[in-house]
């Protein structure tokens, strides 16, 4: 797990910092789940720090076409642009890239799938997929020795599912070959 965020001050700004930079607004669902890409902050924690946000005009409730969605006021890019020193540069560049590339297939509508089967031989067959719009853009089968190495797989797949998808279109298409050095 990496390092967490403790602090309610910080835990504000790092996800102020996400939404300035996003710039746009979300619905509370998607904004914990970008918060949540990377580990930082636990999800009681950004709640507690999500209402105090409100409380405090740092963000303001939107209601676009009977949706709910939430964006940060002038207030809120103010502190986040301000404080943003207070979190490491690495912590701020990783999350918000895990954030983007989680809007990016959001937004694309793709949806990851991952299935474990075990086989007749005993072994283990992890069937993984990337559906866009109801066409397989993705799939990938591997048949590993045991149960615990599947499940593993199946975890980190659907952990960053982006990030499995960009690096296997690196791979293939010649753009990555660090792993041939």
């Amino acid at each position: 797990m990496s390092a967490t965020i403790e602090s309610l001050r910080n835990i504000k700004i790092f996800v102020l910092y996400l939404m300035e930079n996003i710039n746009y607004p979300l619905d509370f669902v998607t904004i914990n789940d970008i918060v949540m890409q990377t580990d930082y902050v636990m999800y009681l924690d950004f709640a507690e720090a999500f209402g105090a946000m409100l409380d405090g005009g740092l963000i303001v409730k939107i209601d676009e076409g009977g949706q709910e969605l939430y964006s940060v006021t002038e207030k809120g890019r103010m502190v986040a642009r301000e404080l943003k020193s207070d979190i490491l540069p690495s912590m701020l560049d990783r999350a918000l890239s895990a954030a983007l590339r989680y809007l990016n297939f959001k937004k694309r509508d793709i949806v990851a799938k991952c299935v474990i089967e075990e086989t007749e031989d005993h072994r283990y067959r992890v069937d993984c997929s990337f559906v866009e719009k109801k066409t397989c853009i993705f799939s990938q089968t591997l048949v590993v020795d045991t149960k615990d190495r599947a499940e593993r797989m199946k975890a980190n797949f659907y952990d960053r599912p982006e990030a499995v998808y960009r690096g296997v279109l690196a791979l293939m298409s010649g753009n990555v070959n660090y792993l041939f050095d």
